[in-house]
């Protein structure tokens, strides 16, 4: 019997453990901190072995192979221990591809990926596809595996899952949206190795496969040719009139060999440029899996956004709340920034992944009023901006926060939450830190 040690008890490790179990492995999960009640609770009723708060060494170094969760850094003592022994490490991405026939649409990027993710997985759904939603987005894709029966699944998948695939994890269309720097703390602080990372995601790829990148994204065109591509190429673009997937800001359209699909960008569902960029993209994938028009059409004019990015919370005394949360780096807020039309207050700060503020510089000159920083270290963000914004107020709670930016803000205005951080100084993550702000904002 194979020994599988699945390192990480949250979403990935347990769906992860679920399905080797069923597979018939020798099972053990390991977590250096305390696993959440309602995945102990899955471990137990199928009998799987696990730890919390440890790693015992002599428990995980006698594996055959090792799942290791996307947070575990490749760093870490532990993995190199495992390195140095030869032992495989995979992701649950790269397991769960070896039990299931299922056709996978994977997307990745450093930018919306989990809204371009539920779009296609809307546009599936309501065509009446039997369709699974995974990955780094809701349930675990090896728990759906072992659980559930679909034809298809729709996958968002970031680079430290692509790290670790091997051979198995083949997606039969892969989506590459963008690629800035993101996680650069994690790759070793070079921009190239984090793109050959995402690039990652058509590496088992062959001719029978589709692989849809964006042809306006200058990291992309850069790598492109230094990578092995053997599926179909479908690029997208808002700036070649003559690509068979283009858009403007006010058409939009992909030919394919089942004809034209055209419509007006006002009548899609999402806003802002970047999510034309985005629904272009579903659209290529949605006519390689043969939606017709109409339905398609449908589809992506009723797609509402996701939550904690660029949702709208409320609108007081003519001011707009905006939760923008899910902006964990520079880039994200970019795109917030860039598709609003309003003065902003904007609530930056958190956790710093080696930030550059000059990409967005443009934009606060034009668009923001006054800073208001919610972080436990603000100094960066304070020395950055005072020369170019009067305004910068600093705060470490989320009610002091909305209470600051709500007395800045006046009647046509927008409060704007777009941290470009990480949440983990002061919240559990992005959802917890936008979650607080909406139920502050409604407190007002």
């Amino acid at each position: 019997m194979k020994r599988l040690v699945v390192l990480g008890g949250g979403e990935s490790g347990v769906g992860t453990a679920i399905l080797a179990k069923k597979e018939n492995f020798d099972v053990f999960l390991s977590d250096m901190g305390q696993i959440k009640d309602k995945y102990k609770q899955l471990l137990e009723e199928r009998g799987i072995a696990y730890e919390e708060g440890q790693h015992t060494e002599e428990l995980i170094l006698n594996a055959d192979e090792v799942m290791k969760s996307p947070g575990i850094p490749k760093k870490a003592a532990l993995i190199q221990k495992l390195e140095e022994k030869g032992i495989s490490i995979i992701s649950e991405i790269e397991f769960a591809s070896r039990y299931t026939d299922a056709k996978i649409i994977a997307i990745t990027g450093s930018n919306g990926k989990t809204t371009t993710t539920s779009l296609m997985f809307h546009i599936l759904k309501q065509a009446g596809l039997n369709v699974g939603l995974g990955g780094n987005i809701g349930k675990s894709f090896a728990k759906s595996v072992a659980e559930d029966n679909f034809d298809y699944y729709v996958l968002e998948v970031s680079s430290f899952q692509l790290d670790d695939i091997k051979t198995d994890f083949k997606p039969y269309v892969a989506i590459l949206l963008n690629i800035t720097p993101d996680h650069l703390d994690q790759y070793n602080y070079q921009f190239d190795l984090y793109a050959k990372a995402k690039f990652r995601i058509t590496e088992n790829q062959d001719e029978n496969d589709y692989f849809i990148y964006n042809l306006d994204d200058p990291k992309t065109m850069e790598m492109i040719d230094q990578i092995d591509i053997r599926a179909h190429r479908k690029p997208f673009t808002m700036m070649d009139a003559t690509n068979e997937a283009y858009a403007n800001n006010e058409l939009f359209r992909v030919n394919d060999s089942n004809g034209d699909f055209t419509m007006l960008v006002n009548d899609l569902g999402l806003i802002g440029k970047h999510n034309v960029s985005n629904s272009l993209a579903a659209a290529v994938a949605a006519k390689i899996i043969d939606i017709n028009n109409e339905e398609l059409k449908k589809s992506l004019s009723d797609f509402k956004s996701v939550e904690h990015r660029l949702e709208p919370v409320l609108t007081i005394g003519g001011i707009d709340f905006i939760n923008d949360s899910k902006a964990t780096n520079v880039n994200a807020t970019y795109f917030a920034l860039e598709s609003m039309t309003k003065p902003v207050v904007w609530i930056v700060g958190g956790t710093d992944k080696g930030n550059d503020y000059n990409e967005v510089l443009p934009f606060v000159k034009k668009k923001v009023k006054a800073i208001v920083c919610l972080g436990v270290d603000n100094a960066k963000i304070v020395d950055f901006f005072s020369p170019y914004i009067d305004t910068i107020v600093e705060t470490n709670t989320m009610k002091d926060c909305v209470e600051q930016s709500y007395k800045l803000a006046t009647k046509g205005e927008t409060v704007l939450l777009s941290p470009a951080c990480a949440s983990f100084d002061l919240f559990s993550g992005y959802e917890d830190r936008g979650d607080q702000f909406k139920e502050n904002v409604r407190k007002l």
